[in-house]
Parts: C-alpha cells; structure tokens; sequence
C-alpha cells in the first residue's frame, strides 16, 4: 500500500478489535417489529445508536467509550447475526425509532430511569453507575451542600436523565438556575467546559466521570446525586425473547462488576469474564487514536489474540507515574504489550517476558542533510542526545569515553518523536532510536536518517504474570502462530514498512488546476467552500490519484476511510464525484465541530487540521493554547504551537485524546495554505477562477 503524504492514518468511528467490521444501513430501515426469531431469519440486529463519525477520545481506563459497540458485536456474533448500525440525530430520537420499528435494540450509555422504563424495557445492566454533581477543580467557593447550589448554574442537556434529578434538586434549592446545552454538545464536552469554568456546574454518570478524570482533568465530585443507578440496552416491550438472550449475554460476562476491579486469575478465568485487559503505551509504535480511529502494532496485535479467544479487548494505558509492572502485578491488567525489551534472565519480580513477537535495532539517527556518521570514528565530538530511562544510555555511556562524543540527557517528558524532531530541526546533533520507530517517523518525513547500528536482532516481547502459566502459553502459542504469517506481515508493514512519500501527480491541464475542478467547483458551492481550496487540499491527500491508497485503509481522492463514507451516505469512493462529493461532506462535518463565530479563516484552518488529525486533537490543543496564554481562537502561532507539544508525553498524557504526531497536521494546513494562495494568484490561468 502507498504511504501519501497528509494522507495517511485516515480513519473514522473506533471499530472493535474482536471483530470484523459490521456493515451500515444503507437507508432508512423499514417498520419491522418482529422478536428474535423473526430477527434470525432476517440476519441482522438493527442497532439504533447516536450519530457520531469519529471516536471522541482515546481509551485509557480499560472501559473504552465503544464498549457498548464491542459487546453488541460480540452478542451477534454469538447469535449469527450481523450487526447493522442505525444512526439517529439525536439521543431524544432513540426511543421513537425503538418503538416505530426502525431498529431492533438501542445502545447509548442510557439510564434505566423509571420514565423510561414506562414505554421500552431495559436489559439488565451493561453498568452501573450514580449521577454526580460536577464543579472546576479550582473554584473559589466548592459546592459541599444543598444550601450552597444557591445562585449557581448547572448546565445540562434537555434530553438527558440528569435533567428531572436537576429538578429535584432545584426544589430543594429555588434559586438554583439550570442552563439548557444543546443536544449537539456531548457530556465529555460539557465536563471540559466546566474544568475550563466557561461552564459552573453539571451533572455526569460516575463512569463517564472517572473515565476523563483519567486525563488529569481539573474536575472535582462535588456529590452524588442520586444512589446506583442502572445502565442498560434497550428493546420494545414486545422482544421478550431478545430482551431474555441479551440479559442471559450480559449476565455471562459479568459486566456488572465495577470498572478498575483487579483480577489475577489466569486464563480459565479471563475466558469467564470474556474480556482482555492490555496494558500498554499512548504513542504510534503501540496504541493511539489518529482521525477517530484506534491504531498501533501493539493494539492490532493483541485485538487478534483477543478475537482468536473470543474475548473483547481493554487496552489500559497507566497514568503518569505509574509502572505497567505494578499494574499488572496488582491485577489491573493480564498483559503488558508495549514493545518491551525483556532483561537477560526474561523475569522481573513476578513477572515474566514471553515468546518474542518482533527484533529491533538502536541506531544512531542524524539529519539526512549531512553525510556522515559515517564510522564510530566519526562520532567523537559529536553530541548524542538521548533520554536516561531510556534502553539506550547504559549501551551509550558504556562507549563513549572510547568513542569521544558527548552523551547528553533529553528531557523524560518527550516522545521519541519530538527528540526526532529535535535533531531534523538541529536543537539536537545526535540521537539513538529503534528502527521501528524511526520507520514510523520516516513514513511521513524524510528530514532524519538512519546511519550506524549500535546493537541488532534486540528481541521484544509481551508480560504476564508468573502465576498464570495457562495465560502465557497462550501468548506463546500465538506468537509462534503468527509471527511472519498473513496477519502479522500486513500490521508489521502497515506500521513499520518502507512506504513512500512521493505519488506521482496525474497531468493536469495548463487551464485547470486539477483533472476535476468542475466536480469540485459543484460541491464545493453546495457546501459553502472556496473550490480553490479544496483542489489545494485533495492535492496534498492524493496528488490528485483516483486508486490512492493509504495504509490504513484510506482510499479515493479526498484519503476517505470507506466507513466514515458510508456513515455519510457516500458508497463508492472509486468513482471521482462520489470520492469529491464524500471528502466534501466529512469536511463539512468537520466544520460543524467548530463554532461559527471563530473568524473564517481560522475556522477553516482548525477544520483542516481535524479533518487530518481529527477534531479531538485539535480541540485538545485549542485546551493547551488557553493554558499557555496563547490564543485558542488563532491557528498560525498559537494553536498550532499547542498542537505541537502533544507529542511530548508531558501534555499527551493529560489530554482526553492522548498522544498526536502532530506535526503532521501543522504541515499539512500550511502546505495546503501555501498552494491555496499559489491558487488564487494564477487564477487568472483557470477558467470561471
């Protein structure tokens, strides 16, 4: 597969790793009301479920925000159906729709209250949580009683469980004021504007709550609003027998059990709980989320250990500070799979390094505009910049007395790909990094070069526990299946292969600026974009290639994922007007996810670099511009400076979408800002310009 520059790692809606990729509707569903039965025969579980086309953040907790998705596709799965996702609106529609007969279940984090239970019936629960009373973890005058909501604000959504338990409250509290948020504004959201204090107070389902406290988020619990309260699936009162198979489901997997129990069982009893927890790193040698997608060698790899077993897949990534060896020891994972080196003897205090699944090289990596190091005799007097904890100072300090070179602590906050970024930019002469590492680095730069081996064949492998000997020879097993197989060999080039940054450009006409400006001129104005712009962004995607593909699945002109295009709407991306119509869509949407006041321009530029690097990313670095005093409403020198620290672990690791090669999407807007402008200057070259 081709790696296209500003193209790559395009994705759309986290999939689950256990299973094969579940198809959309094609169209409004038609009235079926029919139970089980009728539902075998027809193949399908129509799943009702809010509209949302990109994953909203990284899971790090062990409970990512798909699990509801993971379990209905495991409970199909488990019952020969396919699952078919109905996207509606808003949450308010989902009962509607329920009840209409346009789906079979409905699936949306939603409380069992008694309101509801009135018109649909709810299995028994997926979770179970309590509303909280959520305030800024910095506010003068902290909410500790009743008597102190006097004269505060709390914002919630109209449609939402929380608003009668608001209700209540404000009985108690007259002067209580509520703040009615628009339905498009997802709790996460609401949790971020009340850490920032653009909001008071809000309400919030304590799962939800520790999952983004899991970020580090400046939120505090005020109180708890109510006592348990169950969260379900929901069916019609009329599927008595789908209501009893997904309860007997659920009830197999225990998944009333409370996020963050530990557990040290070995696999007998994984295989019980039907779920893998895999603890891991947050950067793109191993896990991270890029375009709504989840990504990484690691995570793919242990997806297909988990789907082999028939289990979901929980990656859990620790908080600063804390070490995956006591995490797993302590049970809060079953194994480690983050691109480990194992020490000589393969145990570690209780723990025990496996089969190895891969074998790097530390290299010595330089600017590609220099020639050498050519020899370790070149390296004296030059400096080599590499972080203490990393597994390349002991080697380095062993050699360089002998050698003559300097070696100089890197900051512990950065990622290998800020260091990269140091040395191509010359703040740092030298650096050591793996090699696969630096195959991830130089799929989209080609500015940092590869020169001497320091070690090579260094083995890397997965962690379990000593105790569970069932667990590791099962980790055994796989990897001896599967190292070099089909599988292994398409993730392994997928992430670390050779890929080139060049794409031929296809002839264009000295009148016309790309082979499909009238196709784009047509949607662009549809959509209230300068078709200009867009021919400048689809060059920078696909070199205006129609077979373009990216190695992450992305295809077509505008680099679409052929997911997100049929959640558009959009099936064939081969055919051009439909690969534009698709790209200008998802564009669209991306723009929604920005407010309308920002300046026009601007809003273009933070509408380029999500639909590049998502919207999360982008919202999390207009977060970080407002910490450091920049302006979070400015792209060229504020937040794109923001953008540019979260790739060092130091602001990834508080940020609700994690870790962002992000100078991939700074480039990307100002190379597409930079042929725009050419554009518009030689418009007098281009008919209708």
């Amino acid at each position: 597969m081709r790696r296209l520059l500003g193209g790559a790692l395009l994705a759309i809606l986290a999939v689950s790793a256990c299973a094969p990729e579940p198809r959309r509707a094609e169209a409004a569903p038609d009235a079926f009301h029919g139970d089980l039965e009728e539902i075998r025969e027809r193949g399908t579980l129509r799943v009702l479920l809010p509209t949302r086309v990109v994953a909203d953040q990284l899971p790090r907790g062990g409970r990512p925000l798909n699990h509801e998705r993971q379990l209905i596709e495991q409970f199909a799965r488990d019952e020969g159906l396919e699952p078919v996702w109905i996207r509606v609106a808003s949450r308010n529609q989902l009962f509607a729709k329920l009840l209409a007969g346009h789906g079979d279940i409905a699936a949306a984090n939603l409380t069992a209250s008694d309101e509801r239970r009135r018109s649909v019936q709810f299995t028994v629960p997926v979770s179970v949580v309590r509303e909280q009373l959520i305030g800024s973890g910095d506010d003068p005058n902290p909410v500790r009683s009743v008597d102190d909501l006097a004269g505060r604000r709390i914002h919630i959504r109209r449609s939402s469980s929380f608003w009668s338990t608001v209700q209540e409250l404000r009985e108690r509290q007259p002067t209580l004021v509520v703040e009615e948020v628009s339905e498009n504004v997802q709790t996460e959201e609401i949790l971020h504007r009340v850490a920032s204090r653009a909001y008071d107070l809000t309400v919030a389902d304590s799962n939800l709550v520790e999952a983004v406290l899991s970020y580090n988020l400046d939120v505090e619990v005020l109180m708890d609003l109510t006592g348990d309260r169950v969260i379900g699936f929901a069916v019609r009162p009329e599927s008595k027998l789908l209501l009893d198979r997904v309860d007997r489901f659920l009830s197999s997997i225990q998944l009333t059990t409370r996020a963050g129990r530990r557990h040290t069982d070995d696999l007998d009893g994984i295989l019980k709980r039907r779920a893998l927890r895999v603890l891991t790193r947050n950067n793109a040698a191993t896990y991270f989320l890029w375009r709504g997608q989840l990504m990484g060698f690691e995570y793919e790899l242990a997806g297909e250990f988990a789907r082999e077993h028939g289990l979901r897949l929980e990656m859990i990534v620790p908080r600063e500070g804390e070490s995956l060896y006591d995490l797993l020891r302590e049970g809060r994972g079953d194994v480690i799979a983050a691109a480990l080196t194992p020490p000589p003897e393969r145990r570690l205090d209780g723990v025990t390094f496996r089969y190895p699944y891969d074998r790097i090289s530390h290299v010595i990596v330089a600017r590609s505009e220099e020639e050498g190091p050519l020899s370790f005799a070149d390296l004296r007097d030059r400096t080599v910049h590499v972080q203490r904890s990393s597994p390349f100072w002991r080697t380095l300090a062993a050699l360089e007395s002998d050698w003559g070179f300097r070696l100089e602590a890197a900051p512990e906050a950065l990622e290998m790909s800020a260091i990269l970024a140091r040395v191509a930019g010359g703040e740092f002469d030298l650096t050591v990094a793996d090699d696969r590492t630096l195959e991830v680095e130089r799929s989209w730069r080609r500015d940092i070069r590869e020169t001497l081996t320091l070690r090579a064949g260094i083995p890397l492998s997965w962690a379990v526990r000593e105790s569970n000997p069932q667990l590791a020879a099962a980790v055994d097993a796989f990897v001896k299946r599967s190292y070099r197989g089909l599988f292994y060999n398409v993730i392994h080039d997928r992430y670390f292969g050779e890929r080139s940054l060049q794409a031929a450009e296809s002839a264009v006409r000295e009148d016309r600026f790309s082979p499909y400006d009238e196709i784009v001129k047509k949607f662009a104005d549809d959509y209230g974009f300068d078709w200009r712009m867009v021919v400048a962004q689809m060059y920078q995607e696909s070199r205006f290639q129609l077979d373009a593909e990216s190695f992450a699945g992305a295809r077509g002109l505008m680099q679409i994922m052929p997911l997100t295009a049929a959640e558009l709407g959009i099936e064939d991306l081969d055919d051009p007007e439909s690969a534009i119509h698709a790209g200008i869509r998802y564009l669209d949407w991306v723009r929604d996810r920005f407010e309308p006041q920002l300046p026009v321009q601007d809003r273009m530029w933070f509408t380029l670099a999500a639909y590049n690097a998502g919207p999360g990313h982008v919202r999390d670095a207009r977060r970080l511009a407002r910490e450091l005093g920049l302006n979070p409403n400015r792209w060229f020198e504020n937040v794109e400076k923001a953008m540019l620290l979260l790739s060092n672990v130091e602001y990834s690791g508080n940020a609700r979408h994690g870790y962002c090669r992000c100078r991939e999407p700074v480039a990307y807007v100002r190379q597409i800002r930079e042929r725009f402008n050419a554009y518009v200057e030689a418009g007098n070259l281009v008919r209708g310009g």
